[in-house]
């Protein structure tokens, strides 16, 4: 069996601060990445890109699109247009009906079981408590 490892009142209290200080690190980026594109925006033009020089240091700023279309609306139009070989059927499984089926007994889970992907994530929370004790 592994060793297990102790955690000490210090390690979670410097979580703690770690966690505060990152989350006044992402304000204050978020501040600046503000002023940079409202320079950059009276500069070189909303959605430009463009570059500002200060000293040692270069700020620019990329533009990348990408385009998407609504699929309810896109399709409606290419059928009304008769170009339907520009739609592609795509068979997905109700989830929310099969799992309804499964609880309720309709179908059974070893029918689908080599096709069930179960997500599991993990999560750390600590957080600072003051005990009543005296």
């Amino acid at each position: 069996m592994d060793k297990v490892l102790a955690i000490t009142e210090e390690e979670m209290k410097r979580y703690v601060d770690l966690n505060k200080r990152k989350k006044e690190i992402e304000i204050e980026m978020n501040d600046l990445k503000k002023k940079f594109h409202e320079a950059l925006d009276s500069s070189f033009g909303k959605q430009s890109k463009g570059e500002i020089r200060q000293g040692n240091y270069k700020l620019q700023r990329q533009i990348r699109s990408a385009v998407s279309y609504d699929d309810a609306g896109t399709v409606e139009q290419l059928e009304q247009l008769n170009l339907k070989e520009f739609i592609i059927e795509t068979k997905i499984p109700d989830t929310e009906k099969l799992e309804s089926a499964l609880k309720l007994g309709l179908v059974e889970e070893e029918d689908f079981k080599e096709h069930k992907k179960v997500r599991v994530t993990q999560s750390i929370i600590v957080k600072e408590t003051f005990s009543t004790m005296e």
